[in-house]
């Protein structure tokens, strides 16, 4: 009955169709229970493209590879999140990372951070705000914020965000980094430049090339990696030790494990891992 009542024809080999195309191209493993969340997410798409069907949509995603992929894979994934999520991580940063740098970067004075899977940008700029809380003056800090979606970082960029964003926050940070709107935007707020002025924002598909030079001194990859197979996610963590020094830190997910993964890494806090070799 609720098959009839679909705008779109919608199969279950459509469906079968579209995931193997996410996955081989992004790695993301799309489970049976997104069939539904498949549908609502890119109806849109195929509305705004006037195909009559899903099967359609699948050849056109093909045919259209370089310019459709990004808007698909925009449709599809989930972005939850929200500042100092997770909030033990960035205690985790004040409390231990930043001491071992302050003796270990003394000479150059910098401080280099990759937010891998940044959303619209509340984790990179919880990491700045931490960073410069806590930092003496005269460091630099520069912060690499990627993400598959160009959605989401078009918002993370930009820095305003609404009022109830920023509620869970201390009045004296909300205060600090955060202006106010007026007028129209009285309901809103947007990050301070000097906190902006930290961060890069750069749509990156982990699954391929990775440009960056040089090693971070720690990455924070959260709710990324639950989306792969066992395999990709070995591969993946791997890479992100060729970019850590030893000693340095890998922070994930409160639902993610590198547990029965053969990784350089050793769990030494809750979701939070030092390379060791």
């Amino acid at each position: 009955m609720a098959e009839k009542q679909r705008e779109f024809e919608y199969t279950r080999a459509d469906f079968e169709e579209l995931r193997k195309i996410s996955n081989s191209h992004s790695g993301i493993i799309v489970t049976d229970d997104k069939f539904d969340m498949f549908y609502s997410r890119l109806s849109k798409r195929i509305r705004m493209l006037g195909l009559p069907n899903f099967k359609a949509y699948c050849q056109y995603l093909k045919d259209n590879e370089a310019t459709e992929f990004t808007d698909f894979i925009n449709a599809i994934t989930t972005n939850l999140t929200a500042f100092f999520r997770e909030n033990h991580h960035f205690e985790y940063v004040k409390e231990v990372i930043i001491p071992e740098l302050l003796k270990r970067n003394n000479a150059s004075r910098e401080i280099k951070v990759w937010s891998a899977g940044c959303s619209t940008g509340e984790e990179p700029y919880s990491i700045a705000m931490t960073l410069l809380e806590n930092l003496p003056t005269g460091w630099t800090v520069k912060i690499l914020a990627t993400d598959l979606d160009t959605n989401v970082l078009q918002t993370a960029a930009s820095g305003i965000y609404s009022n109830d964003r920023i509620s869970g926050l201390s009045i004296e940070r909300q205060k600090r980094w955060f202006k106010k709107g007026k007028g129209a935007n009285a309901n809103k707020v947007k990050v301070k430049p000097e906190l902006q002025a930290l961060i890069r924002f750069k749509q990156l598909n982990l699954m391929q090339d990775w440009p960056m030079k040089g090693l971070f001194d720690f990455i924070f990859c959260r709710n990324v990696i639950i989306y792969f197979d066992r395999d990709t996610k070995e591969t993946l963590v791997n890479r992100y030790s060729a970019y850590l020094a030893t000693g340095s830190h890998l922070l994930i997910g409160h639902s993610e494990s590198l547990h029965q993964l053969e990784t350089d890494f050793d769990l030494i806090g809750n979701t939070i891992y030092r390379k060791v070799r």
